[in-house]
């Protein structure tokens, strides 16, 4: 059989993944049609928004285990599938218990894509390529909210933004069904087991580094806005537009860090040293803060680029630590790990803020990342 491209099935992975970040990040465009077509409060229309994510963390590690045992393309065809199934359900569901739930479910179908896409990198690239292909991997995110943004306000309504968002992850499943080609594996013998990459502490490390440096990444995308109006008196138009590009920025980020990890051969070097001028950065913005500078809002901006732009880094370390038959489970176990602490930084830093202030969670922040550095195991 001939060997498929490796960018294409680069393509495909990139494309399962923004699928599923299209309804699980995007929901947050339709709080306003969810409280009035719905007659929901904020707070109610709130836990719709969080339901896909809610219901990802209990199967990212089980899809995951699907990848590793039953390979990448049936894991992403049917999880996409089932996700683009019931988000059709969702879209005529007339109670908000019913929605919420059909909404978690395909949460966690659609979570199929992140363990198995990062698989197809690991598989299909070599060593000296793999960073920079991992770094594409990791701009689906902000690719699919992208489409989100565009697509929502076009069709207005719950019901059709459902089922479009439906007919995406159909449409794609069909594609990474009829297309993608599970990369070769090292052959086993019958009887063989596997031993588990979870007895050595560099696996442990990487995943304890990532969870440290979520919260900057979160304290600065979640609360820059608030800060560019509330504290720096910026118009909330363009205090969003300016995050909305350095989010970007952020995805340029991580593939010019995966490039960088190709180069000097080590994923967990450049990890580390990101991680300290992560906390750099954000002492001097902590600093500028706490002294009314204008050069705070430049800074903000900065750390929140430099917070995004490593995550490829981690994924893949996490990937190439793991092996071949534990690389699906390992990066379902880097994504829980993640989404955990991704889902109580947003409260617990906004309860502090409302204490102590910006430049106080600031520097937390910037001591946090200083603290993954440490975790970070050596090499590179």
């Amino acid at each position: 059989m001939r060997t498929p491209n490796r960018w294409t099935m680069l393509g495909l992975g990139v494309a399962a993944q923004a699928a599923g970040c299209v309804f699980m990040y995007g929901l947050p465009f339709l709080l306003p049609a969810f409280q009035e077509e719905k007659g929901l409060t904020l707070a109610e229309a709130g836990l719709l928004v969080g339901a896909p994510s809610a219901g990802m963390l209990f199967t990212l590690i089980a899809w995951g285990w699907v990848a590793d045992r039953y390979g990448e393309r049936l894991a992403m065809t049917a999880g996409l599938g089932l996700a683009g199934g019931f988000l059709v359900a969702a879209a005529f569901a007339a109670h908000p218990g019913v929605l919420a739930a059909l909404l978690a479910f395909a949460g966690a179908s659609g979570a199929s894509a992140n363990a198995s896409s990062g698989r197809v990198v690991l598989g299909w690239f070599p060593k000296e390529r793999r960073g920079f292909a991992m770094g594409w991997r990791q701009a689906a995110q902000p690719l699919g909210v992208a489409v989100a943004g565009l697509v929502t306000p076009a069709v207005a309504h719950v019901t059709a933004a459902l089922l479009v968002m439906a007919a995406i992850c159909l449409v794609t499943a069909v594609a990474v069904g009829l297309m993608v080609v599970d990369p070769p594996r090292p052959p086993v013998a019958p009887g063989t087991r596997t031993s588990s990459p979870y007895t050595v502490a560099a696996l442990w490390r990487v995943h304890g580094a990532s969870m440290l440096l979520v919260v900057p990444q979160f304290v600065t995308a979640g609360f820059a806005v608030t800060y560019l109006v509330s504290e720096r008196h910026w118009d909330l138009g363009t205090a969003a537009r300016v995050v909305a590009v350095a989010q970007f920025a952020g995805a340029a980020g991580r593939l010019l860090c995966g490039r960088w990890s190709d180069l000097v051969g080590s994923r967990v070097g450049p990890m580390r040293r990101l991680a300290l001028v992560n906390g750099a950065v954000m002492a001097l913005l902590a600093g500028a803060v706490q002294a009314g500078n204008g050069l705070s809002a430049a800074l903000l901006l900065a750390a929140l680029v430099i917070s995004m732009s490593g995550n490829g880094l981690a994924f893949t370390a996490v990937s190439e630590l793991a092996g071949t038959f534990w690389a699906g489970r390992a990066l379902g176990a880097q994504n829980t790990a993640q989404n955990l602490v991704a889902a109580a930084t947003p409260g617990a830093m906004g309860l502090f803020i409302s204490g102590s202030g910006f430049a106080a969670a600031f520097a937390v922040a910037g001591a946090l990342a200083v603290a993954a550095a440490a975790a970070t195991p050596s090499g590179g």
